[in-house]
This record gives C-alpha cells, sequence and structure tokens, in this order.
C-alpha cells in the first residue's frame, strides 16, 4: 500500500473539562495554535457531542460529574478504536495512569501542567497515529487481485477496469485504511454521508452490496458484517499485502 502527505483541514479536538476556567484557557490556546476546538463540561454532553461530530482527538478530565473521563473513554472506545485519547488528571497516583491507558489512552497529563507541554504531547500523539494536519492520505493500495487508485476511483483487476461512483470510492477508501479490521458502521456514516441517520444507514447497505458484487471476481476478498458493530473487508492470507 501506497501513501503521500497532503494538508488536511484543521485537527478538531473534543475538549472534555469540568472546570471551566481551565477549559476555557484549553480551547482558546489550542485555537491559537491552529486547532478546532469544541468544550463540553462533563462526560454525559460528551457522549452526545462526539456521537454528533467528526473529531480528530479527544482530551479527557478524568474527574467530572455525570460521567468520569473514564467511563467516557470506553465508550468512545467502543465506537472508534482509531481515535486519539489524551487524560487529563489532577492526581498524580500511578493507578489513575495505568488505568487510562488500559482502557486505551494514548497519553496523560498531571495537574498542574504548562501549556507548552500538552501541546507537545498532542502533536507527538497525532504523529504517532497519524491524525489531524499532515494525516496519511491513502493514494492507492492493492486488494487482493485488485490494484484501487483512490484520486482516479479506478479499481483495476486482470479482468477489468471500472470507475467507481464517489460514494463507492470513498467507502471502499475506508476499508482500504482499516484492511482485515472492524470498520465501524457508526464511523463510516458519518465519515462519507456525514450523519448516521436511518436513511444514510440504508443507503450504505446499498453501496456495501454494490462493493460486494464488484470485489467477487476475487474469492480471497469478502466484506463481512460484523452484527452490533460494522464490517471488515478481509483479504486471505498471501494476498493484497
Amino acid at each position: 500500500m501506497k501513501f503521500i502527505y497532503q494538508k488536511m483541514a484543521r485537527t478538531k479536538i473534543l475538549i472534555v473539562e469540568d472546570d471551566p476556567n481551565l477549559g476555557q484557557i484549553l480551547s482558546e490556546y489550542l485555537e491559537v495554535k491552529g486547532y478546532k476546538t469544541e468544550l463540553n463540561a462533563n462526560g454525559e454532553i460528551a457522549w452526545k457531542t462526539f456521537n454528533e461530530g467528526l473529531f480528530d482527538m479527544c482530551i479527557l478530565d478524568i474527574m467530572m460529574p455525570r460521567m468520569d473521563g473514564f467511563t467516557l473513554a470506553t465508550k468512545i472506545r467502543e465506537m472508534n478504536q482509531e481515535i486519539p485519547i489524551i487524560f487529563l488528571t489532577a492526581k498524580s497516583m500511578k493507578e489513575d495512569a495505568v488505568k487510562g491507558l488500559k482502557i486505551g489512552a494514548d497519553d496523560y497529563v498531571t495537574k498542574p501542567f504548562s501549556m507548552e507541554e500538552l501541546l507537545l504531547r498532542i502533536q507527538a500523539v497525532l504523529r504517532r497515529t497519524h491524525q489531524g494536519k499532515g494525516t496519511v492520505e491513502i493514494k492507492d493500495c492493492l486488494i487482493g487481485k485488485f490494484h484501487f487508485d483512490f484520486e482516479t476511483r479506478l479499481l483495476n483487476s486482470k479482468k477489468h477496469e471500472q470507475r467507481l461512483t464517489t460514494k463507492e470510492s470513498e467507502l471502499l477508501k475506508l476499508f482500504c485504511l482499516n484492511k482485515n479490521k472492524t470498520l465501524r458502521r457508526s464511523y463510516a456514516l458519518k465519515t462519507v454521508w456525514g450523519n448516521d441517520s436511518y436513511f444514510n444507514a440504508r443507503s450504505m447497505d446499498v453501496y456495501i452490496a454494490k462493493l460486494r458484487k464488484i470485489l467477487k471476481e476475487d474469492e480471497s476478498v469478502q466484506i463481512l458484517t460484523i452484527h452490533g458493530e460494522g464490517f471488515k473487508l478481509l483479504i486471505s492470507q498471501g494476498t493484497g499485502k
């Protein structure tokens, strides 16, 4: 699989902090540094916000009313396994850091901290996870016997060449980025259609069926339905690597 680097839209960060002063300072500082932010005061509101928008990173306070940071992070991870998460904690206890990392956090910062330190940690996590500005964008990839060029939307095999529609191409791109991994239904809907409404979900099912029909030429390639979760582009061992 080949990749190119391409400048993207501003990285969008969900900040969840129940201290209004610290939250406002964080939001304003990161905005000045070129990030787009959305600030929520508790985990319950933040969970609704996360479900309604597309974010590149989450910065979560641990001790919050109505839903703590650990609970929120667990719910976010169930929906999106890839989005970077940084915890903010007022405690210096090792147990908090260990618990956060086990849940799936990418890093943690102990209060009090400097804004410069937080910024450096954000940049480091984004580099590791290829999120936000300068993120790695797929240009083309091999899918079993197929070669898929995202820029031209051409899907080639030895027998056929086919130009995909925009929606087909965007879906196949997501599958390429998550080859042999579960692609969450909600994430795919929000990325390609903008929201996960019932009607968009029905539309996506139609496009998934179209992609299955196109790819059936190669028996080593399957798009599996993972009930309750989403879909998986499964490529048998020894092909499409």
